[in-house]
């Protein structure tokens, strides 16, 4: 088993020391770093797996507290898969109706990038500043 120090583990996870720190006083893992004779921090491989399930949370946009709440039911064991459940489900649909979003918003840049495109090799400016007027 490899026993990494908290440096190894801002490297690896690309999560900085002082917010390492923070995730373990805001109590985001899953269970305590061990501490060395000296007292420095030892994380496991099953800790850098869930720090790097933590960035790919904040990286979707859930919320600190939400990863807290997960984190909380996570270490208490078996029987709340339940609420895991729901607790992720909720957030994939968050991520969903976002992904949606940002769909139509290309759609929209993606038309301006074509009209631009037809103007510029025509070399034309009518209608360039124009809004398209289906456009809301």
């Amino acid at each position: 088993m490899r026993e990494l120090l908290i440096g190894d583990v801002a490297v690896e996870t690309g999560i900085s020391i002082d917010s390492l720190r923070y995730f373990e006083r805001e109590e985001l893992l899953v269970h305590e770093v061990a501490r060395s004779a000296g007292g420095r921090r030892v994380y496991s491989e099953s800790d850098v797996s869930w720090l790097k399930l933590c960035n790919r949370f904040r990286d979707s946009g859930m919320p600190i507290a939400t990863i807290r709440e997960f984190a909380a039911l996570v270490r208490s064991g078996p029987g709340n898969e339940k609420e895991r459940l729901s607790l992720l489900q909720s957030h994939e649909e968050l991520i969903r109706s976002r992904i949606s979003a940002m769909q139509d918003n290309l759609t929209v840049i993606h038309d301006k990038v074509s009209a631009y495109e037809r103007h510029v090799c025509e070399g034309t400016v009518a209608g360039v500043w124009e809004p398209d007027p289906r456009v809301e």
